[in-house]
């Protein structure tokens, strides 16, 4: 059997190793490197959302004084979800409310405050976290949510996924998910309406398409 001499041997360990290094340097490339270059995708589409009024819940989530007070964003959103929520109650929707752990039922902004008959959870980010959300929802034969909140990746992102993979259809109203930034709107937006699993279960939406 012929032998293979040193140097060749040699010469095929440096190119692995060399092909190593390079894979290792491509691999080493993260999203934080390649920022600048990410490109924007297309805004989606916003559709028209005409819901039975018997079957739909708003949900109305952590309008504080705490969160929403010192924020312009929110505190510009806040006549669209009164709006909202004005006409949701004449239908005869049920709305739910919630704060997070530390605030209160009364730490609620008094332009979107609840009415004494309407449920109230308190909890972090995703509602359904110990929280009887599901079954107060599931008890009125709810089977779809309008999803607005303060902040849209915390109690909007999270809640509207919870129940988009619970089986509900999750109406979310764009102009009613304030954040600190239109960044995390954007982000939030982007998430709901191309998240695997999550987004087929997702309307995106204005609060004036909104019917019943």
């Amino acid at each position: 059997m012929p032998t293979i001499a040193p140097r060749i041997i040699l010469a095929v360990a440096a190119l692995f190793v060399g092909t190593l290094g390079l894979s290792a340097s491509a691999g080493a490339q993260t999203i934080v490197d390649d920022w600048n270059n990410v490109t924007v995708p297309p805004p989606p589409a916003l559709k028209a959302a005409a819901l039975d009024p018997k079957t739909t819940a708003l949900l109305v989530l952590d309008f504080l004084r705490q969160n929403c007070a010192p924020q312009p964003r929110c505190v510009a959103s806040l006549p669209l979800v009164k709006s909202l929520l004005t006409t949701a109650r004449s239908k005869g929707v049920f709305v739910v409310y919630s704060a997070f752990p530390g605030a209160a039922k009364t730490d609620i902004l008094p332009d979107v405050a609840p009415l004494g008959s309407e449920p109230f959870v308190l909890s972090t980010a995703d509602k359904f976290i110990n929280t009887d959300l599901d079954k107060i929802l599931k008890d009125k034969g709810i089977t779809t949510v309008i999803v607005t909140g303060m902040v849209a990746h915390g109690v909007d992102l999270n809640t509207a996924s919870d129940a988009a993979q619970r089986g509900y259809k999750v109406i979310v109203p764009i102009d009613c998910i304030p954040a600190p930034t239109p960044y995390i709107q954007q982000f939030v937006t982007f998430y709901l309406g191309n998240a695997p699993t999550v987004s087929n279960n997702v309307t995106l939406t204005r609060a004036n398409m909104i019917t019943y």
